[in-house]
């Protein structure tokens, strides 16, 4: 179990939860990218826990007993809490939109749907280098308590407590800059960029441009506006 220390609110580096489209078919890579949750205030504390699952077969016959068998560990677990203030603008509805947007990570995706595959989206937690926190993973729950509200009765300030749960993956983190479960990882479109340029860039191939318009759910590869976030798949995936 970790924990992070006291006063980690006050942190330069700010805390962020990417919220993707679930993959389609097997894939272990998140799909396209939903939304980045920015923190307001990084955690003054997180959990992370992990266990490993036995088997032990009770020998009532033996005096010593058999060995206990060991089956592999299991995924990790993270409860995260949020803290949300728009105190500042007292007649704004940022805190609600937010807690919304939590929230929606325990339902089901229109487009999860409508690939007839439904799920809730996955979501990875980033924290600079606090690479032990940083896996894809389900919302399993969401609490919400609202603490302070506006003269409409809108709430202003909140706090959440959520759990995640991580997704294994065969594929363990190659790319050291993002720590991710494969070396997928997130790019920012600037002036310039192509899907093409990008491919080329990222796999040495700029016809691999299609796996990155297909994890993107982009149906006009010609019209990419300046600071839109990017999923880039490993390059394992691109290459199957």
């Amino acid at each position: 179990m970790a924990k992070s220390s006291k006063g980690a609110g006050k942190s330069l580096v700010r805390a962020s939860l990417s919220i993707h489209e679930p993959p389609r078919g097997k894939s272990t890579t998140p799909g396209g990218l939903i939304r980045t949750f920015h923190f307001d205030f990084n955690p003054a504390q997180l959990t992370i826990s992990r266990g490993a699952n036995w088997k032990f077969t009770p020998s009532p016959a033996v005096r010593k007993g058999s060995k206990p068998e060991f089956l592999g560990p299991e995924p990790r677990e993270m409860t995260v809490e949020v803290f949300l203030d728009s105190s500042g603008e007292p007649t704004g509805n940022t805190v609600l939109k937010k807690v919304e947007a939590l929230l929606g990570c325990c339902e089901t995706t229109a487009r999860s749907i409508a690939a007839k595959q439904p799920s809730p989206p996955w979501v990875v937690f980033e924290w600079g280098a606090f690479s032990t926190a940083r896996f894809t993973a389900y919302v399993s729950s969401v609490e919400a308590s609202y603490t302070l509200f506006g003269t409409t009765g809108v709430p202003i300030r909140a706090t959440c407590q959520m759990r995640l749960h991580e997704i294994p993956s065969k594929t363990k983190g190659q790319n050291p800059t993002s720590g991710a479960l494969t070396a997928q990882r997130v790019h920012r479109v600037v002036a310039g960029d192509t899907l093409q340029s990008l491919a080329w860039r990222e796999y040495g191939e700029a016809s691999a441009w299609r796996a990155i318009a297909e994890a993107n759910n982009i149906d006009d590869p010609s019209r990419l506006r300046s600071g839109t976030e990017l999923v880039l798949p490993a390059a394992e995936e691109v290459r199957r």
